[in-house]
């Protein structure tokens, strides 16, 4: 049975709409870990194939691919193309079109 913490990563990012992003940091603020970034990749790494989260919508901070595998960044910035996010010369997003705020959505 999963914590409450990946219960809410889980939920939050299955609700993240198409064409939208969100960083690990973000998403791990707003399930109620703002210093769990770590754990959302840990959460995207065992329960992505298994819930089948949308885990492309995610990205690093200022909106880079954090991926390490080559062919793995690929599939993340084509998956996201065909969600109409545009990406720049390097590869990144714009954070400021794309993302998205989840700030209140575990208010204290």
């Amino acid at each position: 049975m999963a914590g409450l913490f990946t219960e809410a990563v889980c939920t939050l990012l299955i609700a993240l709409p198409p064409g939208s992003v969100i960083t690990y940091g973000g998403l791990a603020a707003a399930a109620g870990s703002p210093r769990g970034a770590r754990q959302v990749v840990r959460i995207l790494h065992s329960q992505s194939r298994i819930r089948n989260l949308p885990w492309h919508r995610v990205v690093a901070a200022g909106g880079r691919i954090a991926l390490k595998d080559p062919v793995e960044a690929e599939l993340q910035r084509e998956l996201l193309r065909s969600e109409g996010v545009e990406l720049d010369d390097e590869g990144n997003v714009n954070m400021k079109e794309y993302s998205r705020d989840y700030s209140r959505a575990y208010p204290d």
